[in-house]
């Protein structure tokens, strides 16, 4: 257990003096507790002695283990490419590189499928297809892509879906049209891309409503989302992979055809008129000598 799910969840009853440190800690995450424990007991007036009972409370022999857990979990949320090149170097020996990786990513599909919540899944799936407003997307870097990806199905289902691309100073400007009718779903994972936090916060006090996919670290845009859709991200590789969070996008997109095939069936026989229409996509008279096959283009 992560030291922010003790800190949330390990003190079933804490006593005043044990809330305010807990509340201190909470509020800005990880960074809250690098100090030392007089520093954190002063800021969050208390004395020294309650930051060792609630450390102890936690699980821990003492405020260094405590602080030692801590510093693990931040150096695992900012670990650079370069780091992680060092730190995963793919195992050698008679497997192929190929194999041995795709292996541990279907490993890791394994064990993820088995701690899936179905019912976080059917909460986002109605904030998504029920707000009345616009469903608007952002994602980092690399984890835009799964916004786009996410974004080009949701617009099959439902009108009034943006996808915001590539987090620039026009995207801010967008703030402008959010308000309490619309969600953003935000797609983060470390290292935190700080602009799409930046984003994320503001939209929220504009009462834009948040779903969050994001890693095991938390995004620090967790302590503003509504929803929360946590992957596992490690595999025998220097890089983080992202085929657990697009198992997440597809298996929305598949709840929601499931729940609303005849709405969205009406919605893409109009696409696929247009498409037709203006011999946008191939279709039999067009394809000579290729086997046909449903698909998303």
């Amino acid at each position: 257990m992560r030291v922010r799910d003790k800190l949330t969840d390990g003190l079933p009853t804490p006593t005043p003096a044990e809330a305010k440190i807990v509340q201190l800690l909470l509020a800005d995450y990880p960074l809250s507790g690098l100090g030392t424990a007089a520093q954190i007991a002063k800021r969050a007036g208390v004395s020294d002695p309650t930051v060792a009972r609630l450390v102890a409370k936690l699980g821990y022999g003492s405020f260094a283990d405590f602080q030692a857990e801590l510093l693990a979990e931040l150096e695992a949320r900012l670990h650079s490419p370069l780091l992680m090149m060092e730190a995963r170097r793919v195992p050698s020996g008679d497997d192929h590189v190929a194999r041995a990786y795709i292996r541990s990513a279907t490993r890791r599909m394994a064990d993820f499928s088995d701690k899936v919540t179905p019912a976080i899944f059917d909460q986002v799936e109605e904030l998504v297809m029920e707000a009345p407003g616009r469903v608007y997307l952002i994602g980092g870097r690399f984890s835009r892509h799964l916004a786009g990806m996410l974004a080009g199905y949701l617009g099959q289902f439902r009108e009034g879906v943006a996808d915001l691309g590539l987090c620039s100073s026009e995207t801010f400007d967008r703030l402008v049209d959010m308000g309490r009718r619309d969600v953003l779903i935000v797609f983060d994972y470390r290292r935190y891309q700080s602009d799409v936090v930046r984003f994320s916060e503001q939209a929220a006090e504009r009462g834009v409503r948040l779903v969050l996919f994001t890693d095991p670290w938390l995004s620090p845009v967790a302590a503003r989302a509504l929803h929360v859709l946590v992957a596992p991200v490690e595999v025998e590789s220097p890089y983080d992979t992202f085929l657990p969070p697009l198992a997440q996008v597809e298996a929305l997109c598949t709840l929601i055809v499931t729940r609303r095939q005849e709405r969205i069936e009406k919605r893409v026989v109009e696409f696929e008129n247009a498409r037709e229409a203006n011999g946008v996509t191939m279709s039999g008279s067009t394809m000579s000598g290729s086997a046909m096959k449903g698909g998303n283009s």
